[in-house]
């Protein structure tokens, strides 16, 4: 049947109806109007949901766009400002018309050609990365085991451990932290698995699930728009334009000043997972799901944590984890730049207090959401936490910025090496049988023993369809 012959049928065999007062508005008892004024709000001026932190996405947007060699014209800079102003009065009408202006201007944003960022390559394809990098052999990781199975367990524990304690106190300097909290050690209160960070990551699982390691990004893009109801920043964004028919590499790129934010290096770990003791396999599934709603170095981050959480499984040393993954990072990207200074600063400087201030300073012109200042947090916490699980995760927590995002991802390296044992017992709470999630489906509740058995079952699948 044609378009129009399903159009007309629809018409044809409308039945005329008398409706009431109450059912005639658009809207079921809700005012349309504060439901979009509410989530523009939010672009101007809001708080992260678990620790309080101020953020001004629109504030971010320009500042996101200049770290990739763009300029914002001054035009674009006055509608920030009167935007901002509009958000203080809750002037929602102005509000509305200056966003769209304000994204105007940031979509027309100059390339301004003598910005250091173009002195690096840009990477438009996994296979442009490939050719730049000598990857190891793979190690045979049998997943058959009950030693694999716990290294698993202990991966996505960690990952809920360092998310929740992240989740508590991102958004905030290390200076700021330490007044208001001391060093912390536990919990600040009671835990909880509501985190958006793995969320992306299970929706990863979903599409790996169904098809293994011939999964696309646009497996994973289909996955996210099925069971992700929102995101924020480079991943509402993405999200929006796959759901207008965009999908990657595109979704990544089109309109999305956060491409070299956080997001891509946050969702790396399951990558890492689903290909044990084989990095080149962890880069190409982390480029596979970094491309959804990223680019460039961005997708580098999640590559780098990506192949860290491979040779977790297979290299007992911390150190050595961290610097063959810097070897499958390209020397002349700009990723690299950053986190060989992190690794310079580890080894010059006694103390990750030095090496924090240090790679602040160098990168103190990027968002705390941004993948840079957060790949050092990772660098460091490793570095000068040599293997512990404890006083690692107190330095990634105490270094502040997005600790969530950071602590989810490297906690896992430790204890996929160490198995459940690293993990200090009074850190694993009750909540953690199972994760609460925001998503659509059957991830909207499923328990531990579950996860573990559907990573598992994925990778032997992928295994044998090899």
């Amino acid at each position: 049947m044609q378009a129009w012959e399903m159009a007309q049928k629809i018409f044809e065999e409308a039945r005329p109806v008398i409706r009431s007062e109450e059912e005639q508005t658009w809207t079921d008892n809700v005012d349309v109007s504060v439901f979009y004024d509410n989530n523009l709000s939010l672009d101007w001026g809001s708080n992260v949901p678990g620790s309080g932190a101020p953020e001004r996405i629109m504030v971010a947007a320009v500042q996101a766009l200049e770290n990739r060699g763009y300029r914002v014209s001054q035009e674009g800079y006055r509608l920030l400002d009167e935007g901002l102003a509009a958000w203080e009065e809750k002037d929602f009408v102005r509000l509305h018309q200056i966003s769209a202006l304000l994204r105007r201007e940031l979509a027309q944003a100059r390339k301004e050609e003598s910005d250091p960022y173009w002195n690096y390559r840009y990477y438009h394809s996994f296979e442009e990365y490939e050719r730049e990098i000598r990857f190891p052999e793979p190690v045979k990781v049998d997943c058959s085991t009950p030693q694999f199975e716990e290294k698993i367990r202990a991966g996505w524990v960690a990952q809920l451990v360092g998310g929740a304690m992240g989740t508590m106190v991102e958004g905030y300097t290390s200076e700021n932290l330490q007044k208001a909290f001391g060093d912390v050690r536990t919990y600040l209160r009671e835990p909880n698995t509501y985190n958006d960070d793995i969320t992306f990551e299970l929706a990863f699982l979903d599409a790996f699930g169904k098809k293994g390691y011939q999964v696309t990004s646009l497996d994973v893009a289909l996955s996210w728009v099925g069971l992700i109801p929102c995101g924020w920043s480079a991943e509402e964004l993405a999200i929006r334009n796959i759901k207008n028919g965009i999908f990657p590499p595109e979704s990544g790129i089109y309109c999305n000043p956060f491409n070299e934010w956080i997001g891509a290096q946050m969702r790396a770990g399951i990558c890492g997972m689903a290909a044990p003791g084989n990095p080149y396999l962890a880069a190409r599934l982390a480029w596979t799901d970094g491309e959804v709603s990223h680019a460039n170095n961005g997708i580098l981050g999640e590559v780098f944590n990506a192949v860290m959480t491979s040779l977790a499984f297979v290299d007992p040393d911390v150190s050595s984890i961290v610097s063959r993954a810097m070897d499958m990072i390209p020397k002349d990207s700009e990723y690299y730049s950053v986190i060989r200074f992190a690794w310079d600063c580890c080894q010059s400087l006694p103390t990750w207090q030095e090496a924090l201030s240090k790679c602040r300073e160098k990168y103190k012109k990027y968002n705390w959401i941004h993948a840079y200042p957060n790949a050092c947090c990772e660098i460091i916490a490793l570095l000068y936490g040599k293997g512990d699980f404890r006083e690692t995760l107190h330095i990634i927590t105490m270094c502040g910025i997005d600790v969530d995002c950071n602590a989810g991802m490297i906690m896992p390296i430790l204890a996929i090496q160490g198995g459940m044992r690293v993990i200090p017992e009074n850190l694993i709470h009750p909540s953690f049988s199972g994760l609460d999630t925001y998503m659509r489906g059957r991830f909207r509740k499923i328990t531990m023993d579950d996860l573990v058995l559907e990573t598992i079952t994925s990778i032997k699948k992928a295994e044998q369809a090899k």
